[in-house]
């Protein structure tokens, strides 16, 4: 068995995910970057290349999936780390020719993308997976086997919140390049702040519950004067399961890192995980004490178990958990090279789907004045 063969569009200089993309592909030893077509200028991607040791470099997307393609050696999957704006057509590109694709979300430039991006997946028939990276913690998974077994109960309240204070100033307006094409309706689609963090808030409640959003009602705000899209969302939920939530998230929320958090409340117990304390669930069942989980500890279901990688009291971090979301797609690579079926135990390209459908509405809904809308 040998080490697959990746290639990554996006993620040069200046690109934080790029290099996580890369540490994450290879950390477990399944996989190594050996192509690349790391921006759109060509010098920038030759050099780019040079510093990330590639085997290959190329000056576009389209020709690296054509090369690729026909490559006796060829990469088995490409990740997309680029803008927005650029996801369909980059996954476009390299579903047509045959390889494999791990996207950066959200999954499209907008909703008809992502429509059409479906569809793209299921007539070429390769593989498609979303980087909803903190769907691979291990005490996530532990939540989901937890709600999934009954411990919780019937679920009545759901909190989620992601809140960073990186956008309070306008730096969008000087050379910061992540926040300049974040903003930019051109590049970045109809949110800002819902579908940059929104969606992973939205895609973590839905993964962890079981419980689709039946419904929602947003306010979306933007505080930074001259900016053209939201900087801050408040959003309420009704599941399918008849259960309420809020979802609430912040790109201007003064003090904030990255605080990403899930509160369920249920009818026998409440869970509760913070993002950046990762390695710790706490559950709250009805009438006894709190209890703590630990990643590696005692007490986890076979899925937690699975995604640690180290003994407990060792931490793992971000890098692990989207390291896990590789992990898996490569086990079905593997599986579909040798004519298994897919198991697909990451977020795939209907969850993107379903994550710009949530965008679309909450914007629509805001823009409405924060009117009901059915998800």
């Amino acid at each position: 068995m040998r080490r697959l063969r990746a290639g990554i569009v996006g993620g040069g200089a200046g690109s934080f995910i790029g290099a996580v993309h890369r540490i994450a592909a290879e950390l477990d030893g399944q996989a190594e970057i050996v192509a690349g077509a790391l921006s759109s200028d060509p010098a920038r991607a030759a050099q780019g290349a040079r510093d990330w040791f590639l085997a290959r470099s190329y000056a576009s997307y389209a020709e690296m999936a054509r090369a690729e393609a026909a490559h006796p050696e060829g990469i088995d999957f490409v990740i997309v780390a680029t803008p927005n704006d650029l996801h369909l057509p980059v996954a476009r590109a390299f579903l047509e020719a045959g390889i494999h694709v791990v996207c950066d979300k959200p999954i499209a430039f907008d909703l008809p993308q992502a429509e059409a991006l479906v569809v793209l997946v299921r007539r070429t028939g390769r593989l498609f997976a979303l980087t909803h990276n903190y769907t691979g913690y291990p005490m996530v998974r532990q939540a989901r086997a937890m709600v999934k077994a009954g411990a919780v109960g019937e679920i009545r309240k759901v909190l989620v919140e992601y809140n960073q204070d990186w956008l309070m100033d306008p730096i969008e307006r000087g050379n910061q390049k992540q926040a300049r094409w974040r903003t930019d309706p051109a590049r970045s689609g109809i949110s800002c702040c819902v579908a940059d963090i929104g969606t992973h808030a939205f895609n973590l409640l839905e993964s962890v519950t079981g419980e689709p959003v039946s419904s929602l009602c947003a306010d979306l705000s933007t505080f930074v004067p001259g900016r053209a899209l939201d900087d801050d969302a408040n959003i309420l939920l009704r599941l399918r399961g008849g259960g309420k939530g809020t979802l609430v998230c912040s790109q201007v929320a003064c003090g904030e890192a990255n605080a990403l958090s899930l509160r369920i409340y249920g009818t026998k117990a409440g869970l509760e995980w913070r993002q950046e304390d990762p390695g710790v669930l706490v559950h709250m069942p009805a009438g006894e004490p709190r209890r703590i989980l630990r990643a590696g500890g005692v007490g986890l279901e076979p899925a937690a178990r699975a995604a640690c990688r180290l003994p407990a009291g060792h931490p793992e971090g971000y890098l692990e958990a989207f390291a896990t979301v590789y992990r898996e797609v490569i086990a079905d690579i593997r599986r579909v090279a040798g004519g298994e079926a897919p198991r697909q135990e990451y977020p795939t390209a209907e969850e993107g789907l379903r994550g710009l459908t949530f965008v679309a509405r909450a914007v629509e809904s805001a823009r409405a004045g924060a009117v009901w809308l059915d998800l």
